[in-house]
């Protein structure tokens, strides 16, 4: 108990760093929508608990318009954040939605829902990220559940040298964000630094972490090991109790995502990420027989 204890004390002062940096590639998903595929490509296949990153982002109507029409989901949540745009979403069971700049969607599929997310604009910019998110074996058929966050109820914390801090998950500052009763625990942050400005962060010393610029470049890490990460790269960090972030060629925006490992098998088909072979041919089953309401 004792050697636990002093471990965990010493990887709390930890700072963190890059151990791997990754260019997402280019994709597409739903009905031909174009994005960058961060995680869930073939050298980041997952971090755990996370399982994909999309970015998507173009002006042009013809890369999203098609969007993502009625497909299935069991085992996991899907996280999406808009930063620009409008997108309706919908389900098997009569829930309905918009998704505007600044929201969040945290949608647990569990144990199966059927749902569709389409563009309500034909021209303009659509940009955002999409993040899914494992279950633990315990939760994965539990009752679906949205957790849909306006922009409005989302906290910024403002500091006097221009940084400001946008906390959608987990706790930044004394500040909390909204998004509850999630198993994996997160911390989702979205990070605006000046020119010239540097910001440490706290971080839960085991969850597992990833930064992503995606304005402008961000020296992320202290000292020696720390090292520049550009607009479009995925920094995947080492374990630690804080993160430094510094913009030192211009400003710089990220996101900072954290989450509590799940040290669990993982089975992924498609659209269903269940631990066991078995259970994804269950899920398949399932879902070919209508049982996802």
């Amino acid at each position: 108990m004792t050697s636990a204890l002093n471990k965990a004390v010493s990887q709390a002062e930890v700072s963190r760093r890059p151990v791997a940096v990754l260019r997402g590639l280019p994709a597409s998903d739903g009905a031909g929508v174009k994005l960058t595929r961060v995680i869930g490509q073939p050298k980041l296949p997952d971090l755990d608990p996370f399982l994909m990153l999309d970015e998507f982002g173009s002006d042009k109507g013809a890369d999203y318009i098609g969007g993502f029409p009625d497909h299935p989901h069991r085992g996991f949540e899907t996280v999406t954040y808009m930063l620009a745009g409008r997108m309706r979403h919908g389900d098997n069971q009569g829930n309905v939605g918009l998704l505007r700049p600044g929201s969040v969607q945290w949608m647990t599929a569990g144990r199966g829902i059927v749902h569709s997310e389409m563009p309500e604009q034909e021209e303009g910019l659509m940009q955002g990220f999409q993040l899914w998110v494992n279950l633990p074996a315990k939760d994965k058929m539990c009752q679906p559940r949205y957790q849909d966050i306006d922009p409005e109820k989302i906290p910024v914390v403002e500091r006097a040298d221009g940084i400001r801090v946008k906390v959608l998950a987990g706790s930044f500052d004394g500040v909390t964000g909204p998004v509850s009763a999630v198993a994996t625990e997160p911390l989702y942050l979205d990070i605006v630094l000046p020119k010239g400005a540097a910001l440490e962060v706290a971080v839960p010393a085991e969850h597992n972490a990833f930064a992503y610029p995606f304005e402008g470049n961000a020296r992320i890490g202290a000292g020696a090991e720390a090292r520049k990460v550009s607009r479009g790269e995925i920094a995947v960090l080492s374990l630690g109790g804080t993160v430094r972030f510094a913009a030192e060629d211009g400003p710089a925006r990220l996101i900072l995502v954290a989450g509590r490992p799940l040290r669990e098998p993982v089975a992924k088909y498609g659209p269903f990420v269940m631990n066991t072979a078995d259970e994804i041919r269950q899920a398949i089953a399932d879902y070919q027989a209508g049982r996802f309401v």
